[in-house]
Protein backbone atom coordinates (compact mmCIF):
# COMPACT_ATOMS: atom_id res chain seq x y z
CA UNK A 1 0.00 0.00 0.00
CA UNK A 2 1.28 3.41 -0.98
CA UNK A 3 2.44 5.88 2.04
CA UNK A 4 -0.45 8.71 1.66
CA UNK A 5 2.25 11.23 3.90
CA UNK A 6 3.42 13.90 2.01
CA UNK A 7 6.84 14.07 1.42
CA UNK A 8 8.66 16.27 3.35
CA UNK A 9 10.00 18.51 0.49
CA UNK A 10 6.66 19.26 -0.64
CA UNK A 11 5.58 20.60 3.20
CA UNK A 12 8.68 22.48 3.15
CA UNK A 13 8.14 24.30 0.01
CA UNK A 14 4.43 25.43 0.87
CA UNK A 15 5.35 27.31 3.82
CA UNK A 16 8.77 28.56 3.11
CA UNK A 17 9.27 32.35 3.85
CA UNK A 18 11.74 32.10 1.49
CA UNK A 19 12.57 35.29 -0.45
CA UNK A 20 12.52 34.82 -4.65
CA UNK A 21 15.92 35.15 -5.90
CA UNK A 22 17.06 38.65 -7.21
CA UNK A 23 16.58 37.80 -10.75
CA UNK A 24 13.02 36.84 -10.44
CA UNK A 25 12.18 40.06 -7.79
CA UNK A 26 9.46 41.78 -9.19
CA UNK A 27 9.90 45.25 -10.26
CA UNK A 28 7.13 47.95 -9.70
CA UNK A 29 5.92 49.05 -13.53
CA UNK A 30 5.65 52.96 -12.75
CA UNK A 31 8.21 54.39 -10.41
CA UNK A 32 7.10 58.11 -9.01
CA UNK A 33 8.57 60.45 -6.50
CA UNK A 34 6.47 63.29 -4.82
CA UNK A 35 8.23 66.00 -7.74
CA UNK A 36 6.54 64.20 -10.38
CA UNK A 37 2.92 63.66 -9.43
CA UNK A 38 1.10 66.84 -11.49
CA UNK A 39 -0.57 69.40 -8.82
CA UNK A 40 -4.24 69.10 -10.36
CA UNK A 41 -5.70 71.91 -7.59
CA UNK A 42 -4.46 75.29 -8.22
CA UNK A 43 -2.54 77.26 -5.67
CA UNK A 44 -5.69 79.06 -4.81
CA UNK A 45 -8.40 76.19 -4.84
CA UNK A 46 -9.06 77.02 -1.07
CA UNK A 47 -9.93 80.84 -1.80
CA UNK A 48 -11.84 79.80 -4.88
CA UNK A 49 -13.85 77.25 -3.41
CA UNK A 50 -14.94 79.39 -0.20
CA UNK A 51 -16.23 81.95 -3.54
CA UNK A 52 -18.76 79.23 -4.98
CA UNK A 53 -21.74 80.61 -4.98
CA UNK A 54 -24.32 81.07 -2.18
CA UNK A 55 -26.80 77.90 -2.27
CA UNK A 56 -27.82 75.01 -1.02
CA UNK A 57 -25.65 73.41 1.89
CA UNK A 58 -25.62 69.58 3.70
CA UNK A 59 -25.39 71.60 6.60
CA UNK A 60 -28.70 74.04 6.42
CA UNK A 61 -31.30 72.70 7.95
CA UNK A 62 -35.01 73.26 6.74
CA UNK A 63 -35.63 76.73 8.78
CA UNK A 64 -32.44 77.56 7.86
CA UNK A 65 -32.36 76.95 4.07
CA UNK A 66 -35.58 79.44 4.37
CA UNK A 67 -33.72 82.04 6.71
CA UNK A 68 -30.98 82.53 4.10
CA UNK A 69 -33.11 82.94 1.04
CA UNK A 70 -35.42 85.42 3.25
CA UNK A 71 -31.91 87.05 3.76
CA UNK A 72 -30.97 86.61 0.13
CA UNK A 73 -33.80 88.88 -0.75
CA UNK A 74 -33.61 90.93 1.97
CA UNK A 75 -30.26 92.36 0.43
CA UNK A 76 -31.34 91.33 -3.26
CA UNK A 77 -29.27 93.91 -5.06
CA UNK A 78 -26.02 92.85 -3.12
CA UNK A 79 -23.48 92.18 -4.36
CA UNK A 80 -25.22 92.94 -7.93
CA UNK A 81 -28.70 93.54 -9.22
CA UNK A 82 -31.19 90.78 -8.40
CA UNK A 83 -28.09 88.45 -6.47
CA UNK A 84 -30.82 87.44 -4.01
CA UNK A 85 -33.55 86.38 -6.77
CA UNK A 86 -30.18 83.67 -8.09
CA UNK A 87 -29.81 82.65 -4.78
CA UNK A 88 -33.65 81.89 -4.58
CA UNK A 89 -33.02 80.02 -7.76
CA UNK A 90 -30.25 77.91 -6.87
CA UNK A 91 -32.28 76.70 -4.17
CA UNK A 92 -35.25 75.56 -5.72
CA UNK A 93 -36.45 72.00 -6.03
CA UNK A 94 -37.61 71.97 -9.95
CA UNK A 95 -36.71 70.47 -12.96
CA UNK A 96 -36.11 72.90 -15.68
CA UNK A 97 -37.51 71.18 -18.46
CA UNK A 98 -40.85 70.76 -17.21
CA UNK A 99 -43.42 73.30 -15.86
CA UNK A 100 -43.58 73.77 -12.24
CA UNK A 101 -45.64 74.92 -9.68
CA UNK A 102 -43.21 76.83 -7.76
CA UNK A 103 -45.66 80.14 -7.65
CA UNK A 104 -48.85 78.23 -7.89
CA UNK A 105 -50.01 77.98 -11.23
CA UNK A 106 -47.98 76.03 -13.80
CA UNK A 107 -45.46 78.10 -15.38
CA UNK A 108 -42.08 77.18 -17.37
CA UNK A 109 -39.49 78.63 -15.37
CA UNK A 110 -36.54 76.68 -17.36
CA UNK A 111 -35.02 80.18 -17.94
CA UNK A 112 -33.82 81.73 -14.98
CA UNK A 113 -35.28 85.33 -16.43
CA UNK A 114 -38.91 83.75 -16.36
CA UNK A 115 -38.61 83.13 -12.68
CA UNK A 116 -36.80 86.67 -11.87
CA UNK A 117 -39.82 88.64 -13.75
CA UNK A 118 -42.41 86.82 -11.36
CA UNK A 119 -40.19 88.20 -8.04
CA UNK A 120 -41.00 91.71 -9.82
CA UNK A 121 -44.43 91.24 -9.76
CA UNK A 122 -46.48 93.29 -7.89
CA UNK A 123 -47.27 90.02 -5.31
CA UNK A 124 -43.84 89.11 -5.10
CA UNK A 125 -41.88 92.39 -5.43
CA UNK A 126 -42.57 92.56 -1.35
CA UNK A 127 -39.98 90.42 -0.71
CA UNK A 128 -37.18 92.29 -2.57
CA UNK A 129 -35.50 94.68 -0.19
CA UNK A 130 -38.50 93.86 2.80
CA UNK A 131 -37.91 95.82 6.06
CA UNK A 132 -38.81 92.97 8.07
CA UNK A 133 -40.69 89.86 8.67
CA UNK A 134 -42.34 87.48 11.38
CA UNK A 135 -42.89 83.65 11.35
CA UNK A 136 -46.54 83.16 11.81
CA UNK A 137 -46.19 79.44 11.59
CA UNK A 138 -43.28 76.35 10.97
CA UNK A 139 -44.54 72.45 10.93
CA UNK A 140 -43.09 69.26 9.28
CA UNK A 141 -46.02 67.75 7.73
CA UNK A 142 -43.63 64.75 6.93
CA UNK A 143 -39.95 63.99 7.85
CA UNK A 144 -38.41 65.47 4.84
CA UNK A 145 -41.04 68.10 4.17
CA UNK A 146 -41.55 71.13 6.02
CA UNK A 147 -43.60 74.40 5.32
CA UNK A 148 -43.55 77.56 6.99
CA UNK A 149 -45.33 80.46 6.53
CA UNK A 150 -44.02 84.18 6.63
CA UNK A 151 -45.40 87.46 6.80
CA UNK A 152 -43.46 90.49 5.27
CA UNK A 153 -43.51 93.86 5.25
CA UNK A 154 -41.63 95.64 2.06
CA UNK A 155 -39.84 98.79 1.79
CA UNK A 156 -42.87 101.03 0.09
CA UNK A 157 -45.75 102.40 2.43
CA UNK A 158 -48.48 100.24 3.36
CA UNK A 159 -46.95 97.07 2.01
CA UNK A 160 -47.23 93.81 3.53
CA UNK A 161 -47.68 90.09 2.47
CA UNK A 162 -47.62 86.53 3.71
CA UNK A 163 -46.05 83.55 1.86
CA UNK A 164 -45.54 80.14 2.32
CA UNK A 165 -42.47 78.00 1.75
CA UNK A 166 -42.40 74.62 1.14
CA UNK A 167 -39.16 72.72 1.95
CA UNK A 168 -38.32 69.34 0.80
CA UNK A 169 -35.46 66.72 1.83
CA UNK A 170 -33.84 65.13 -1.38
CA UNK A 171 -33.39 61.54 -0.85
CA UNK A 172 -31.02 59.90 -3.19
CA UNK A 173 -29.32 61.43 -6.00
CA UNK A 174 -26.67 64.29 -6.31
CA UNK A 175 -28.93 66.54 -3.95
CA UNK A 176 -29.25 63.74 -1.70
CA UNK A 177 -29.66 65.60 1.92
CA UNK A 178 -30.27 69.12 0.83
CA UNK A 179 -33.09 71.24 1.65
CA UNK A 180 -34.83 72.50 -1.73
CA UNK A 181 -37.59 74.99 -2.02
CA UNK A 182 -40.32 72.99 -3.39
CA UNK A 183 -42.64 75.95 -3.80
CA UNK A 184 -43.01 79.86 -2.72
CA UNK A 185 -47.03 80.59 -2.68
CA UNK A 186 -48.43 84.06 -1.93
CA UNK A 187 -51.85 83.76 0.27
CA UNK A 188 -54.07 85.51 -2.07
CA UNK A 189 -54.44 85.16 -5.64
CA UNK A 190 -50.97 86.89 -6.81
CA UNK A 191 -51.50 86.38 -10.60
CA UNK A 192 -55.21 87.31 -10.64
CA UNK A 193 -54.35 90.08 -13.08
CA UNK A 194 -52.12 87.49 -15.21
CA UNK A 195 -48.85 87.84 -15.90
CA UNK A 196 -46.08 88.05 -19.01
CA UNK A 197 -43.40 86.02 -17.68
Amino acid sequence: MPSLAPSSLSISSLFSHNKPEPSRRLSPRFRASSSDVPDFLSADWLETRKKRPFGPRLSFGAEDAVRHQLDSLKYNDQPRPDYGIEVMYRFAGFDPFERSTYFGPFFDLGQFERFRRIFHHSSYRVLLGHKDRRILSSLFVQENKFKQRIWIQGSRPEEEETFEFTMVQRVGGSWDGYWLTESLLHDGDAFSGGLAY
